[in-house]
């Protein structure tokens, strides 16, 4: 798996189904926001060949990252359960996580519990 940024309204990850992020409001940042689209199904290659499929409603890509296509890899974040969720992001993406986590008046947390960027003050019920 690798290390995962979640965008969320609550005060750990673990509860980001208490205080949600709702889906028509990551619809609505998507479709504000010029250098992201919806992707809807992200596809890899393993090392072996074998070709992976994923595929979500609030799947979306960064099409303005620089990394796009360098080695299969893409800017994805995907809507899961009243949380935003980048896997594996690098400096470039934990630039522009933060940057719609601002927009959304979400935080940013790592797996560990790590915050990342300007933490704005908690709403709502953990």
């Amino acid at each position: 798996m690798g290390h995962e940024l979640h965008i969320t309204r609550a005060g750990d990850w673990h509860k980001s189904q208490f205080n949600p992020i709702a889906l028509d409001e990551w619809v609505a940042y998507v479709r504000s926001d010029p250098e992201m689209r919806f992707g809807q199904c992200a596809t890899a290659t393993t090392p072996v060949g074998d070709t992976l499929q994923y595929t979500s409603e609030g799947l979306a890509v960064w099409d303005s990252y620089s990394g796009n296509g360098k080695n299969g890899n893409f800017a994805w974040f995907d809507f899961q359960n009243g949380e935003v969720v980048v896997n594996n992001p690098d400096d470039e993406i934990i630039e522009k996580v933060c940057r719609v986590a601002k927009a959304l008046h979400a935080r940013v947390q790592g797996d560990d519990g790590e915050f990342y960027g300007d933490e704005p003050k908690k709403q709502g019920s953990e």
